[in-house]
């Protein structure tokens, strides 16, 4: 792109920032136009087409850079009208907007893959809701990007919400931050208890060696139990800085792992078979010491709060910046089908 291109795409920005959520047409050759999702203009850009038979992934591949520019603004991008009718089509256009799509390794959640790399949305029942999260914080590794197509949109609810987490970490109690920032997480995980992923599903193998070699380039702590249970530790972040523009970012699965997350009954249930620590998932301050269940709660609703969604549309597009935005899932009723892609692997330094 030159630079009588880019100044003209700048100038047309400020001049859409200041209209709000009027359309407007970014330039003859673009073939689209834009709008914003929230109504504080910060978060989520929703692009459509602007002329009959626009190819997104034609389209996609000659705005890389405009993309990007959009993406590190407002964290997602929503893509709506473009026809996109195939996964095939969904996995090109992933291909075409990222360095690397990424295979689902060190799974938290249940899924069945559906093309190469590209997979069904989390299979939890209609009837749970999903908490805000960042796709796969409590790694050591994660995608850059996460996208999600709607092939089916649910008979009633089933939405996506998001949140722009430059917002939550802005809003985020003061002393909640430097408390967790100073004791940092651990995240403990049991597989094989039958009441969740076994390590096999989770780290897509059946050989302990590759399992083990995995954990010790994670630094996650190991232990072998009886009867093919796995046990793991990992002493993890709370906040990373965000690898382009600098920004720090509320970042950790303590809220979801968190026993606190499980519905009392179930937690009722498990907590009279099995020990804390013998739970299929938990989450605790770096020292090993509890979480208060009041500071999660607080989180949540923190979440709850600054989330947006909106109504899936069959062949919507939602790209997000797995840094700046949060993601999570609505109870449904009716069939619903999203598929997922991850891309563009960030490996964290750091403890």
């Amino acid at each position: 792109m030159g630079i009588d291109s880019e100044e003209r795409e700048e100038s047309i920005f400020k001049r859409f920032k200041s209209s709000g959520r009027k359309s407007i047409r970014l330039s003859e050759e673009s073939l689209v136009k834009t709008r914003l999702l929230d109504e504080e203009g910060k978060f989520t850009l929703v692009v459509e087409p602007d002329a009959d038979s626009v190819n997104l992934i034609t389209w996609a591949g000659g705005n890389l850079a405009y993309l990007d520019q959009q993406l590190i603004r407002y964290g997602a991008i929503l893509f709506r009208g473009f026809g996109v009718e195939a996964v095939s089509q969904f996995r090109e256009f992933v291909c075409a907007v990222s360095r690397e799509l990424l295979s689902y390794n060190e799974r938290a959640a249940p899924r069945r893959q559906i093309d190469e790399a590209v997979y069904t949305s989390t299979e939890f029942p209609a009837d749970q809701y999903i908490p805000l999260h960042h796709e796969m914080s409590y790694s050591h590794n994660w995608p850059e990007k996460i996208f999600f197509y709607c092939v089916e949109p649910a008979q009633q609810r089933g939405r996506t919400p998001i949140a722009d987490d430059r917002k939550v970490f802005r809003l985020l109690d003061p002393l909640i931050k430097e408390r967790f920032m100073e004791k940092k997480l651990m995240y403990i995980r049991n597989y094989g208890e039958g009441v969740d992923l076994s390590w096999q599903e989770a780290f897509q193998t059946n050989d302990k060696t590759v399992v083990e070699q995995y954990c010790r380039e994670a630094r996650m702590e190991v232990e072998w139990r009886e009867g093919d249970r796995l046990r793991t530790r990992a002493i993890r972040q709370v906040v990373v800085a965000h690898p382009r523009t600098g920004e720090t970012i509320w970042f950790n699965h303590a809220h979801l792992f968190h026993l606190s997350n499980i519905e009392p009954a179930v937690r009722e249930a498990l907590l009279s078979e099995f020990r804390e620590d013998e739970l299929p998932r938990n989450a605790l301050y770096g020292d090993g010491s509890a979480i208060e269940t009041s500071i999660l709660d607080e989180i949540r609703e923190l979440y709850r709060q600054t989330a947006i969604s909106f109504p899936w549309q069959q062949g919507d597009i939602l790209m997000l910046d797995n840094f700046l935005a949060s993601h999570g899932r609505e109870p449904y009723l009716g069939p619903r089908k999203i598929l997922v892609a991850m891309a563009d692997l960030f490996t964290y330094q750091g403890v």
